[in-house]
């Protein structure tokens, strides 16, 4: 199957570049590989909580599968209104994994679930029009913040993968874990470095293909529960009953919404960057769209809401492969996976240590990208350096301490406990209050603009130089290298 471009366009876009059904696939299972572990961790977690048998919670899996297979053929193929298409990759949002599982522990079941989350998108879906006009306040010195802030918030999940990813388990933080993802890393480094073009590009997949086997030659990978189960199986509508509709689970998960906006909206403008294509106030609300219109359609077959995968906009950065054909391959591969729960099963032999070996490289892209866009701003002068500073610490808080909104109203909680919306709406506010709303600015602001001023230096200093005379490690020399005593003398005027 070979999809094409919907749209032509006077001038190409990089992300139109069709590489044909070969690399198409390869590079849309890398995608698939990359986001597979994040995918099922909410149904997982969920369906533990809900007390759900395992077939049930292989039920959950199979629909966030396809339901996301389907929201990424949406977004980056699109159709008129709906779809950025641009190369991202969309998924259950984990942002919604602890509004969801309260809800489901205070008695109101998965349907409260399912019904929270078809009102909560409908709502959602009606205010993408006021997300899609915010795009003026956001200049690469709010984008570049929030880009940094996606890849260092992404870097405790590649820790945890790195050490098992599950800390009921024993062997979590064994050394064979941490050195199953080192040899991983070491394969991804070392492919990137001695590949040619298409072995570098495809460095994540390979290193990953290597180091599940490795993880089978130590013992550590099973192959035979690959044939165990049926082989297709199509998401059944509504198998966990009707959705019910509570006020108080509905206003929970439209707080929810509203992260996964801003985060999405981050996102598609963080991908834009990356590959250097153009954002506009159309073409957010286009992909908020999709996002809010798979996000509706999820539960009806069992999942829950949809958004952007941040780690999937790193393999972008790191690939250097634009093309959104690329990543509708990877919806299509999704949607195979949600259809066929052996397919599953196959990726799902893939060790969560391999995973965090290649993860690093990844989220640490992410933001080394940010870091990178943040390079274009000017600091000369202005406040943009405390902008960035107070909004990548405040973004790093739930990270560095998980607890530290417990004592907070749960809406407050559940906004900022993302370090992404934490330092994307302390982003956005700041800029508005220092660069947008410039009244009450002082001409000498804080000490964090000492010494970005436009310097200048005295007429009677430039008196006693001399054409060719240099200044070096505190000392004052001429033309031919030699060292100018400097007077200790006062300056007479």
């Amino acid at each position: 199957m070979d999809i094409k471009s919907t749209s032509q366009s006077a001038v190409a876009r990089p992300e139109d570049e069709n590489l044909g059904i070969g690399a198409n696939i390869a590079y849309g299972f890398q995608h698939v590989l990359t986001m597979y572990g994040g995918i099922i961790a909410v149904p997982l977690i969920v369906g533990q909580a809900a007390g759900l048998l395992p077939a049930e919670i292989g039920l959950l899996i199979a629909a966030s599968l396809f339901i996301g297979g389907l929201a990424t053929l949406l977004q980056t193929i699109g159709v008129p209104f709906f779809g950025c298409q641009l190369p991202l990759v969309q998924g259950v949002s984990f942002a919604s994994v602890a509004t969801v599982v309260a809800i489901v522990t205070t008695g109101g079941g998965l349907p409260s679930v399912f019904g929270a989350v078809i009102a909560a998108s409908a709502l959602g879906f009606l205010i993408t029009p006021i997300f899609s006009q915010i795009i003026k306040f956001f200049p690469p010195l709010v984008t570049g913040t929030v880009i940094t802030t996606i890849g260092l918030t992404l870097m405790p999940v590649a820790a945890r993968w790195a050490m098992g990813g599950n800390s009921n388990l024993p062997t979590f933080g064994s050394m064979t874990n941490i050195g199953l993802a080192g040899f991983t890393l070491a394969m991804v480094l070392l492919l990137s470095k001695l590949g040619n073009a298409a072995i570098s590009r495809l460095s994540i997949l390979l290193a990953m293909v290597i180091g599940t086997f490795a993880a089978w030659a130590l013992g550590l990978v099973d192959f035979s529960g690959i044939t165990t189960g049926s082989i297709f199986a199509f998401p059944s509508p509504f198998h966990f009953g009707m959705p019910t509709f509570e006020i108080a689970a509905i206003i929970s998960m439209f707080i929810v919404v509203l992260v996964i906006l801003v985060e999405t909206s981050a996102d598609i403008l963080a991908v834009g960057d990356i590959i250097e294509t153009d954002i506009d106030s159309k073409r957010l609300g286009n992909g908020l769209r999709a996002d809010m219109a798979a996000s509706m359609i999820a539960p009806i077959f069992g999942s829950f809401t949809q958004s952007a995968f941040a780690q999937n906009v790193g393999l972008v950065a790191v690939t250097g492969v634009k093309s959104r054909f690329v990543v509708a391959y990877a919806g299509i591969i999704l949607v195979i996976l949600g259809l066929m729960p052996i397919m599953g099963r196959v990726i799902a032999t893939v060790p969560t240590a391999v995973l965090g070996g290649a993860g690093i490289v990844l989220f640490g892209t992410v933001a080394a990208s940010g870091i990178r866009t943040l390079a274009q701003v000017s600091y000369t002068n202005n406040m943009n350096l405390i902008i960035v500073a107070t909004s990548i610490g405040f973004g790093m808080l739930p990270i560095a301490a998980p607890a530290f909104y417990d004592q907070f109203p749960d809406w407050f909680a559940t906004i900022f406990h993302s370090g992404i919306s934490s330092a994307a709406i302390m982003a956005i506010a700041l800029n508005l209050l220092f660069n947008h709303l410039k009244v009450g600015n002082s001409d000498q602001q804080s000490v964090f603009v000492a010494g970005t001023e436009d310097r200048s230096v005295r007429p009677v200093v430039m008196i006693d130089l001399y054409e060719g005379d240099y200044f070096t490690e505190g000392k004052l020399f001429d033309c031919d290298g030699k060292e100018i005593p400097i007077s200790k003398e006062p300056a007479h005027h």
